[in-house]
C-alpha cells in the first residue's frame, strides 16, 4: 500500500530533507521550465499570426487586382502572376490550419498529461513541430501546383481533392476533438481548475476557424466532386473575418480580468502567455496524481523533476 499523499507538494518537501536542501535550485528550475513553456506557446502563436497575416495580404492583393481587371479594358497584371496567387493563398490557409491543430493538441496534452508536459516534454518540440508542418504545407502546395500546371485535368483534380480531404478529415477533426476535450475538462473539473487565458484564446480561435474558415475547404472539396454550395467570394470573405478577428481575441482575453485597464496589445498578449505558463500543471495536483498511481517512487522521481516550486510560487 503506498503512503497517503501529502496535502500539498510543499508540505511533502518540508518533510523530506533531501528535497528541502535543494529548494533554491528547484525554484530556479521551475522558473526555467515556465520560461521554456512560454517560449513554446509564443513560437506557435507567432507562426500562426504570420500565416493569418499572409492570408489576409494575398486575399486583399488578389481582390484589388481582380477589381482592376474588371474596371479596365486591358490586362494590367500578367496571367502568370494571377495564377501564382492561388497557391500562395492556400499555402497560408493550410499553414494556419496545421498550426492551429498543433496548438490545440499541445494545450490538450498540457491538461491531460500535466506531469509529462511539465517534466518530460522536449524543450524544442514546438520548433520541430512547426518545421514539420511548414515542410508538409510546402510539399502539398508544390505538388498541387506542379500537377495543375501539367495540363492534366484529372491529376490536378486528384491533387486538389487530396489537399481538401487532408484538411477536412485529418487536421479539422484533430482540432475539433482536442478542443472538445479541453472544454469538457474545464466543465467537469473542479472549481479550482479554472481555464487559463491562453486556453480561452485557443478555444475561441479554434471556434472562429471552424465557423468562418473551414467552410472554404468544405465548399472547395464539394466543388471538385461536382457540387456548388456557396460562392467562393463569400467563403474567402468569411476566411478573412477569421484571420482578422484573431488579434481582437488576443486583446480581449488579455484584458478579460482587468476590464478597466488601458494597456496596449503587447501587455494583453503578455498577460495571456504569463498566466498560461505560470499556472501550467499545478505541482500539488501533479504530486497527488503521481502518489495515487505510482506511490512513493512516482512522487520522489517525477514530481521532484517537475520543478519543485515552493508555496509562494503557487497561483492564488
Amino acid at each position: 500500500m503506498p503512503p497517503a499523499p501529502p496535502a500539498s507538494l510543499c508540505s511533502w518537501r518540508d518533510s523530506d530533507p533531501t528535497v528541502k536542501g535543494n529548494e533554491e535550485w528547484d525554484i530556479l528550475q521551475g522558473r526555467n521550465v515556465s520560461d521554456q513553456k512560454e517560449m513554446m506557446s509564443q513560437f506557435y502563436i507567432i507562426n500562426l499570426a504570420f500565416a493569418n497575416f499572409s492570408f489576409l495580404h494575398f486575399v486583399v492583393l488578389s481582390t484589388l487586382l481582380y477589381l482592376l481587371e474588371e474596371l479596365s479594358c486591358y490586362t494590367i497584371v500578367p496571367l502568370v502572376f494571377m495564377r501564382a496567387l492561388f497557391p500562395l493563398l492556400f499555402f497560408s490557409y493550410n499553414l494556419g490550419l496545421y498550426l492551429l491543430t498543433a496548438i490545440s493538441i499541445d494545450r490538450c496534452t498540457s491538461i491531460l498529461c500535466p506531469l509529462w508536459y511539465r517534466c518530460r516534454c522536449p524543450q524544442r518540440l514546438s520548433w520541430v513541430v512547426c518545421a514539420l508542418l511548414w515542410a508538409l504545407c510546402i510539399t502539398v502546395i508544390v505538388t498541387m501546383t506542379a500537377l495543375c500546371q501539367s495540363r492534366e485535368h484529372d491529376h490536378c483534380q486528384v491533387s486538389l481533392i487530396t489537399m481538401y480531404a487532408l484538411n477536412l478529415f485529418l487536421f479539422a477533426p484533430a482540432m475539433l476533438i482536442s478542443s472538445t476535450i479541453l472544454l469538457i475538462k474545464f466543465k467537469c473539473g473542479s472549481q479550482q481548475q479554472q481555464p487559463k487565458r491562453l486556453d480561452i484564446v485557443i478555444f475561441l480561435v479554434v471556434l472562429s476557424f471552424l465557423l468562418f474558415a473551414l467552410p472554404l475547404s468544405l465548399s472547395n472539396f464539394l466543388q471538385q466532386l461536382g457540387y456548388t454550395v456557396v460562392s467562393s467570394q463569400v467563403l474567402f470573405l468569411l476566411a478573412c473575418i477569421h484571420s482578422s478577428t484573431n488579434p481582437i481575441i488576443y486583446l480581449l482575453v488579455g484584458r478579460f480580468r482587468r476590464p478597466c485597464s488601458v494597456g496596449s496589445l503587447r501587455l494583453s498578449l503578455q498577460r495571456v502567455f504569463e498566466e498560461g505558463c505560470d499556472r501550467e500543471g499545478d505541482p500539488s495536483e501533479a504530486a497527488q496524481q503521481g502518489w495515487g498511481q505510482g506511490g512513493r517512487g512516482m512522487a520522489g522521481g517525477e514530481v521532484r523533476a517537475g520543478g519543485g516550486l515552493d508555496q509562494s510560487s503557487h497561483p492564488d
